[in-house]
């Protein structure tokens, strides 16, 4: 695995900006290759979403963060609704096209927000797992983007202040440290591949997987609860 990890402390960032060109790099060919029928498939992560759905959510927050189009409640629920709705008139194709532009162009602006933003570099990357799985691609919350989500993961975790926790991964050495010490409550454990530790952290179902996860229930990881 590339050494993409740093400090959980530090920020790099740049950190958010690379992720989403890895992703786009990824994504959007696999996307240009799929008929219709499958835009229309509706996801596991977002049982309310279908695969465009969720497509149409991640080009409007990234083309949010393009044109400094902010406003109060601009990431709930109800403003992601609106979101794809206000691209329903777009074909599938052209709904890409936007994630596309906004996966080019977010990183940059992001990097210069101080870190207030760096959680949608994630974000997207999860989500674009979500995609995956929902069209049954090998590897979806995996890849060449996997080092870089973990290593802003890490640091997510710890600024969300979640409990302590040394992760022994298949493909890496060393643990990957995640969470925040507190001093009282001695650092959980998980042993397994990162797709899985990814799919926990993120809410994401770890049906099938094998995994030992020692010192912390599932549910106290989900850095989206």
């Amino acid at each position: 695995m590339t050494d993409e990890y740093m400090d959980a402390g530090v920020r790099d960032p740049e950190l958010p900006g690379r992720l989403l060109t890895i992703e786009r790099d990824a994504l959007v060919p696999l996307l240009r290759g799929r008929a219709d029928a499958d835009f229309e498939i509706w996801t596991e992560a977002c049982p309310d979403w279908t695969v465009r759905d969720v497509l149409a959510h991640c080009a409007a927050v990234l083309n949010r963060v393009v044109e400094s189009r902010y406003e109060k409640g601009v990431f709930s629920p109800v403003a992601n609704q609106r979101d794809i709705e206000e691209l329903a008139g777009l074909s599938h194709q052209e709904v890409v096209d936007q994630l596309e532009r906004g996966m080019t162009e977010a990183g940059p602006l992001i990097a210069k927000a101080g870190g207030i933003l760096d959680g949608i570099g994630l974000g997207e990357w999860v989500h674009a797992g979500d995609v995956r799985d929902a069209l049954g691609v090998p590897g979806a919350y995996g890849g060449v983007g996997l080092p870089s989500a973990l290593a802003l993961l890490a640091r997510i975790s710890r600024e969300k202040g979640k409990v302590a926790l040394h992760a022994d991964l298949d493909d890496r050495d060393e643990p990957l440290l995640l969470g925040e010490p507190d001093g009282q409550r001695p650092p959980a454990r998980f042993i397994g591949d990162a797709p899985t530790l990814v799919r926990l952290y993120s809410g994401r179902s770890v049906r099938g997987a094998r995994f030992e996860l020692a010192g912390v229930a599932a549910e106290e990881l989900n850095i989206y609860a």
